[in-house]
């Protein structure tokens, strides 16, 4: 139940690391979304990995994790086209 409420989580945080990085996406509104789960997912292993607990340190870390992996994909994308 825990990775399911991480994805729903991951899925909102996404879209709001889309209004917090505004600008010109290669990938849209699908693979925000998509990082934004992806980056939740990482943020919650981390944050279970350093022995760091409670509901605020999780969504920092689901808000900071899909922020990192949207600039990293950016990054990426701009370079290659």
């Amino acid at each position: 139940m825990g990775m399911v409420l991480v994805t729903l989580l991951g899925l909102v945080v996404g879209v709001v690391a889309k209004l917090l990085m505004p600008g010109k996406d290669p990938g849209g509104w699908i693979v925000t979304a998509l990082l934004g789960i992806a980056g939740s997912w990482i943020g919650s292993w981390l944050m279970g990995a350093l022995g760091l607990s409670g509901q605020l340190m999780a969504f920092a870390a689901a808000v900071a994790g899909p922020m990192i992996l949207l600039a990293v994909y950016r990054l990426i994308k701009g370079k290659s086209t």
